[in-house]
């Protein structure tokens, strides 16, 4: 019976070449993200219940816990969740994958001949891991670095014939990506402009990844609105959870949590649900808020969230980062700019001066510890 195989290995050639092993042997893989703590991993661990563990010392047994098989066709388990919660298991099958390398291909309009993926984002997340995927499905050129380096990622176009790349919008910023073709951006929310190189997509790791490119669905992906909800249905999504659970409805759509419209077709994503703010009985979405509070010069960063408050139900709270914290914004200046772009209900009425907001590996605010 086909078993899991958790990979313990730092991003790059060898990490690659060890997923091909346990692919073609019919196994799945389970790749474990090293920058968790000794704890931590050995509870995301315990919850995938792994037959073995490659590691830089070679392959062995894992024993925290009774092995749990994979079914036939199974490729890959994602953890979700690990670091902050009950840690799950997405299980993506072989034809998910190869189903999403073909529709984010066409939609690339890519060429095997001439085309090259750099992978540069943690392999633990499909934002990094599904470039090597899509290399590795499509027979495309692939170079694949354990670590994001700014300069290394600039230099790739011109020294490894490098014309595509996944990264997120922290990352983007920081780099010269003008000689890829694209870069395909996920990860969060991106208010800012960008190149015309640049495609934005949205996605959840049940779904094997970004399948709403710039708006638009990929190639043989539905999505809908139930009830405010944004869906997703095709053959791209999760067989299951690891535990079994199938959290798609009878006729194959995905819940995904997040709250959207379509305008003329395209999906248009507000956030989670449980991230919307009601104040004062006025809807407001913290991601719209910090997108316009992110355009100030005074501000390097921000974070809004809902507090309880006697009169208002929940108040709107800006958490900032300052540009430069000797003369950092003030509210004054925030409610100013906010309630002339969104209305007067979605400005913040406190502010919180910080040194750092909480974000994951993919640039995602950690809300949960926000709040």
């Amino acid at each position: 019976m086909p078993a899991l195989t958790a990979l313990d290995l730092p991003g790059g050639p060898p990490f690659v070449d060890a997923l091909q092993r346990i692919w073609d042997r019919g196994d799945a893989a389970f790749p474990v993200d090293r920058r968790l703590p000794a704890a931590a991993r050995a509870q995301v661990l315990a919850a995938m219940r792994p037959a073995t563990v490659v590691s830089s010392d070679g392959e062995a047994p894992w024993t925290g816990s009774e092995a749990e098989p994979v079914a036939a066709g199974d490729a890959l388990v994602i953890a979700t969740s690990g670091s902050t919660g009950e840690p799950k298991g997405v299980v993506l099958t072989h034809d998910a994958l190869a189903a999403h390398a073909r529709a984010v291909h066409e939609r690339l309009a890519l060429a095997p001949s001439t085309d090259r993926w750099f992978a540069c984002l943690p392999l633990v997340h499909m934002g990094g891991l599904g470039v090597v995927v899509r290399a590795l499905v499509g027979g495309v050129g692939l170079d694949v670095v354990g670590a994001l380096d700014p300069a290394v990622v600039a230099s790739a176009p011109g020294e490894l014939g490098s014309t595509l790349t996944s990264l997120v919008p922290t990352a983007l910023d920081r780099i010269d990506a003008s000689g890829y073709r694209w870069i395909v951006l996920g990860g969060a929310a991106d208010p800012a402009e960008r190149a015309a190189n640049v495609v934005r997509t949205y996605g959840l790791t049940e779904s094997g990844g970004g399948v709403v490119y710039d708006g638009r669905p990929l190639p043989g992906v539905e999505v809908r609105i139930a009830g405010g909800e944004v869906q997703l249905r095709g053959p791209t999504l999760l067989r299951a959870y690891r535990d079994g659970r199938d959290p798609r409805t009878a006729d194959g759509w995905l819940p995904t949590g997040d709250l959207g419209e379509l305008r003329d077709g395209a999906l248009v994503v507000h956030g989670r649900r449980d991230d919307m703010i009601v104040t004062g009985g006025e809807n407001v979405w913290p991601a719209a808020v910090e997108a316009v509070l992110e355009r100030l010069p005074s501000v390097r960063d921000a974070a809004v969230v809902g507090r309880p408050d006697d009169e208002w139900g929940q108040r709107v709270v800006a958490l900032v980062v300052p540009a430069d914290p000797s003369s950092p914004p003030t509210l004054d200046d925030l409610r100013a700019t906010v309630r002339a772009d969104l209305g007067a209900a979605a400005a913040p009425k406190e502010l919180e001066l910080v040194d750092h907001l909480p974000r994951t590996a993919l640039g995602k605010l950690r809300r949960d510890d926000l709040r």
